[in-house]
């Protein structure tokens, strides 16, 4: 067997009258869902500061902070049926941050040049998220 892809997401939370979670859409690719930011660690990069880089790369927030590992997930992807291991992190991010806004990646990474709407949206979400990323939203404790 190989050895798992090691990944982390981001649950960044964000209070107002309740908590609110951070997600994004893909703008022009509909198929990929709502999701959370996520993504590959880097070799020899700590999990915590991953999934800080993974969330500015793909919402462009840079004010969010780690609150602890939520949970660990070792689900196979979806499409390639290869083995991968996410950690998911609890992030808080300002009150001030603002309701919605779009981001387009920059750089020359694999996601430069995607534009990503990113949102809050009211928990408990009224919708999955792809990929399951929702799994583990039920065992915060917010």
């Amino acid at each position: 067997m190989s050895r798992p892809r090691i990944r982390v997401a981001a649950y960044v939370i964000r209070r107002r009258e309740g908590a609110e979670l951070l997600v994004f859409d893909h703008v022009g690719m509909a198929d990929a869902g709502t999701q959370v930011p996520a993504g590959g660690v880097e070799p020899g990069e700590e999990l915590s500061h991953a999934v800080l880089r993974e969330v500015a790369e793909e919402t462009g927030l840079l004010t969010a902070g780690v609150i602890r590992p939520a949970a660990v997930d070792e689900r196979p992807h979806p499409l390639t049926r290869q083995p991968r291991r996410t950690t998911f992190f609890l992030l808080r991010a300002p009150e001030d941050t603002p309701d919605a806004w779009v981001h387009r990646v920059g750089g020359d990474g694999v996601d430069a040049g995607l534009t990503f709407a990113c949102r809050f949206e009211a928990l408990p979400l009224w919708r999955p998220l792809a990929d399951g990323q929702d799994a583990w939203l039920g065992n915060l404790e917010l």
